[in-house]
């Protein structure tokens, strides 16, 4: 999984390069699926349940599962990356979200606190904390920022497959649902709006957007629970 994990990690940083105004979203697609032969490995969203990509791209009031294809980004634009791969039969996943030049003092502040409420939920990756910890933390940050943290998607265990149980949502009360043990597994991955948290899906049947068309982001990590704590496997 760290190496799945790192690779995904190298595309993302090589498909974030990429985002400029002018390119279509297609074309960062087919610079993932390039990377991902080169390196030898299978896209993992690309035929998941009938996903047609390899990558998700989703642009500002678009929350995740944004199918590639003919838009072309502008500058201003909100752009969320989400990006997996199988490895030697294990899976590594995560998401970033970067602005097309100057998005604004508020899209910046808005990236920036869904990162920051990633980080909060993983620094309860701890043995012995509950399940809920995490959604608690996240919960905390995006709201105590005046932001809408999505509801309808989660966090997820991961390994040999791309979405194992438990569900990690991202709000709720902390101190509920399975205790941590050394050994799990985890995708965590807040995901928020400008405005409410309520979405709906574009009949695409793919592509959540905010359901006041609010601006959305977008941050995921897979991480492992070791005898040393918690480890970013995702992170370059």
């Amino acid at each position: 999984m760290e190496v799945a994990n790192r690779i995904v990690a190298e595309i993302l940083e090589g498909v974030k390069e990429k985002v400029q105004a002018g390119i279509e979203t297609r074309e960062l697609d087919e610079l993932a699926e390039e990377m991902c032969r080169q390196r030898r490995v299978k896209p993992a969203f690309k035929g998941y349940r009938g996903y047609p990509r390899s990558i998700c791209v989703s642009v500002n009031e678009e929350v995740v599962h944004g199918i590639p294809g003919a838009r072309r980004l502008k500058a201003g634009d909100v752009v969320s990356l989400d990006f997996g791969v199988k490895y030697e039969g294990f899976y590594g996943d995560a998401a970033i979200t970067v602005g097309v030049g100057d998005v604004g003092e508020k899209a910046r502040a808005l990236i920036a606190t869904t990162e920051e409420s990633l980080y909060a939920g993983i620094a309860q990756v701890k043995a012995g904390q509950r399940l809920s910890d995490i959604s608690h933390a996240v919960q905390t940050v995006v709201e105590g920022a005046g932001y809408g943290v999505i509801r309808e998607f989660v966090g997820h265990g991961i390994g040999r497959s791309l979405h194992e149980d438990p569900q990690i949502p991202n709000f709720g009360p902390p101190g509920r649902g399975p205790a941590l043990q050394v050994g799990m597994t985890f995708a965590i991955e807040p995901m928020t709006s400008m405005g409410s948290w309520q979405v709906r899906i574009l009949q695409d049947g793919w592509t959540a957007i905010t359901q006041d068309g609010s601006c959305a982001a977008h941050f995921e990590h897979s991480v492992a629970l070791t005898e040393n704590g918690v480890l970013i496997l995702s992170r370059l």
